[in-house]
């Protein structure tokens, strides 16, 4: 159907196949393709956008892990040939969260219950000397240039499934169980109008918290329940429209002097550029009273938790891998860090194995990249880590690391989604890992909940939080 409209030109009306009406300008004389009608574009849109889905559901089944349960874990763990595919695996687990009184389970000896619940995606714990427990409700900023393209958006469909890209809260929540009966029964909000915020840490009267993109330090009185001074800024943190890691978590030295702040990558595999992978994948070291920072560690692609070894005092970390080599590689890993040591990417993963997607390599660089102490098994996605000091959860568990596995999504079968402990012994990991909290996936392949950042409280139970299912659960020996 064609009307004229004001003006000389004349304008189609053409119902689409959806129900829709499209209006679009027509040339007089001038046969337009069906091709190139708003109609017809869309449709081919949607035909696209379904084949990319179609082609990345059937990925998840074109590649199996092949090698057995817990090769991939260890001091010395099997690194298979990389696999490559035109798409990657895809294998999301849909968030389903917690039906009324559900609850993921405890190893055998200990007890979980809900500490607070009915919370918005919360990344991160922190506990307060006084045994107020921080929390940062936090999801991921607005990225416009990590959303471009159809494999982008595809992505980002994925994501969504899996319970990430919400709206995020920009606040940190303080919880405080005045009666000490395991469950918070103050749940106030502590800082708000932040930037996707991650890491906290209190030294002395300054607490500090990493935005996506600063350092912030605000004023702390113990016992407050809200701060309502604004932030002053210690130092930028990269981050920029791709911001692809945007994650910055923080961690103080014992003497207060330095604040150590990790910078996840800003890609998978250097596919942006290396251009873009500057001042990006490394831990900075921070000087809290002239914000200066310098790179203490680098080539860690994505480090999220960190913690002092209560032995031998070392700085330690958990880190997140590259994709799309296959289900089997590359292991996410727990590592001591040193000053100036590389780690690999994006050149080589664990030590000096080569990733040839990078171009150009650096083989001077690759021939120096330090071998990870600890693997933890392929796309686990390692996030919260503390170590059990001040722990009470039995003899089991008085040395060594807790570490929050956040889950996988390019690995058939699924990975991590669970709550580990790494025996230490001498100020290192000495044996598998054993499995604290489970059931956050279940025999459908469906999530109930995701867990993230890890704490002990000042009861010596195991704080974890849980950001798809919006909870903070309690470890604990039971009563």
């Amino acid at each position: 159907m064609r009307v004229r409209l004001r003006g000389s030109g004349l304008v189609r009306r053409e119902a689409c196949a959806n129900g829709t009406v499209r209006r679009f300008p027509e040339t007089r004389g001038v046969r337009v393709s069906p091709m190139h009608s708003p109609c017809a574009r869309s449709s081919m849109k949607r035909i696209l956008l379904a084949a990319a889905v179609g082609a990345v559901a059937l990925a998840a089944y074109a590649d199996i892990s092949r090698i057995p349960p817990g090769a991939d874990v260890g001091p010395h763990p099997r690194l298979v040939a990389p696999e490559k595919h035109l798409i990657p695996t895809v294998n999301v687990a849909r968030v389903v969260g917690w039906s009324d009184g559900a609850k993921p389970v405890a190893t055998h000896g200990l007890a979980v219950n809900a500490f607070a619940s009915g919370l918005v995606h919360p990344r991160w714990v922190y506990v307060l000397p006084n045994g107020d427990v921080l929390v940062a409700e936090s999801d991921a900023p607005e990225r416009p240039d990590e959303n471009k393209g159809a494999r982008s958006k595809v992505m980002k469909m994925f994501m969504k499934k899996a319970g990430s890209g919400t709206k995020s809260a920009n606040r940190i929540v303080l919880l405080r169980d005045a009666d000490a009966n395991g469950i918070a029964d103050t749940q106030a909000v502590f800082i708000d109008g932040l930037d996707s915020p991650i890491g906290m840490a209190l030294v002395g009267n300054d607490l500090y918290v990493a935005d996506t993109d600063a350092i912030l330090r605000f004023p702390y009185t113990t016992g407050e329940t809200r701060i309502t001074t604004e932030g002053v800024k210690v130092t930028d943190l990269p981050a920029g429209p791709r911001n692809h890691h945007w994650t910055k978590n923080i961690l103080a030295s014992a003497d207060g002097s330095k604040l150590y702040a990790t910078i996840g990558s800003n890609s998978n595999a250097a596919e942006n550029g290396l251009a873009a992978e500057q001042g990006r994948a490394c831990i900075y070291e921070v000087d809290v009273k002239t914000g200066k920072k310098r790179a203490f560690a680098t080539g860690l692609r994505n480090a999220n938790g960190m913690a002092w070894e209560p032995v031998s005092h070392k700085l330690w970390t958990v880190v997140n891998e590259r994709d799309e080599l296959g289900s089997d590689l590359v292991p996410d890993y727990l590592t001591s860090v040193s000053d100036g040591a590389f780690y690999g990417f994006p050149f080589s993963y664990y030590g000096q194995h080569v990733d040839a997607r990078v171009k150009p390599q650096d083989p001077a660089l690759v021939s120096r990249a330090v071998v990870p102490d600890y693997a933890l098994g392929s796309h686990v996605a390692a996030l919260g880590l503390t170590f059990a000091q001040g722990a009470k959860l039995g003899p089991d568990f008085e040395s060594g690391a807790f570490i929050g596995e956040h889950g996988s999504w390019n690995r058939n079968p699924p990975s991590g989604y669970k709550v580990v402990f790494v025996p230490f012994a001498d100020g290192k990991p000495s044996g598998m890992p054993v499995d604290v909290l489970v059931g956050f996936l279940d025999d459908k392949g469906q999530a109930h909940g995701r867990p993230v950042g890890v704490a002990i409280d000042r009861g010596g139970a195991l704080l974890v939080a849980d950001d798809v299912g919006n909870t903070i659960w309690r470890v604990s020996m039971p009563k």
